[in-house]
């Protein structure tokens, strides 16, 4: 996981100035302005919109760091990694939420709409977690000498 999570922050992310991040938020804001009306999905499109404009936030603060010091990349990487995955599974299954929500009284769809809703109660609040860890920074990694392992 540590090197793909260098990958996606140092070079997917913000070797092209946040390019690509920025294409993919643009999918998930028309996800959210396409289904802003449906009060139904506010459980789903109001905690999605509120990590995707922290995430963004996150990322330019880690671009910002990094430019004075090469370290909070590698710092940040693991729970960035863990952020925009969870980003990434939200957006899914609000999606299929949006499916599902008017179909609910149908087996498959009942258990999609349990399921993001599972997933947004129990497993997406890791990211507050993960959002400390992402901002704790390079020095206390740092500080331990080599010759000290």
């Amino acid at each position: 996981n540590g090197i793909q999570a260098l990958d996606l922050l140092g070079r997917k992310v913000l070797m092209d100035g946040g390019r690509k991040f920025g294409r993919f938020a643009r999918l998930i804001e028309g996800f959210l302005k396409e289904n802003a009306t449906r009060p139904e999905l506010a459980e789903f499109t109001g905690p999605l919109g509120k990590l995707l404009a922290d995430t963004a936030a996150l990322t330019a603060e880690i671009g910002a760091k990094a430019k004075a010091n090469p370290d909070e990349v590698g710092a940040a990487s693991v729970p960035y990694l863990r952020i925009v995955g969870h980003l990434t599974y939200a957006w899914l299954w609000a999606r299929m939420a949006a499916l599902a929500v008017d179909k609910a009284d149908e087996d498959f769809y009942a258990a999609k709409l349990a399921t993001a809703r599972f997933y947004y109660a129990w497993l997406l609040p890791e990211t507050a977690h993960q959002f400390r860890a992402a901002r704790a920074g390079a020095p206390t990694l740092m500080s331990l000498d080599a010759a000290l392992f």
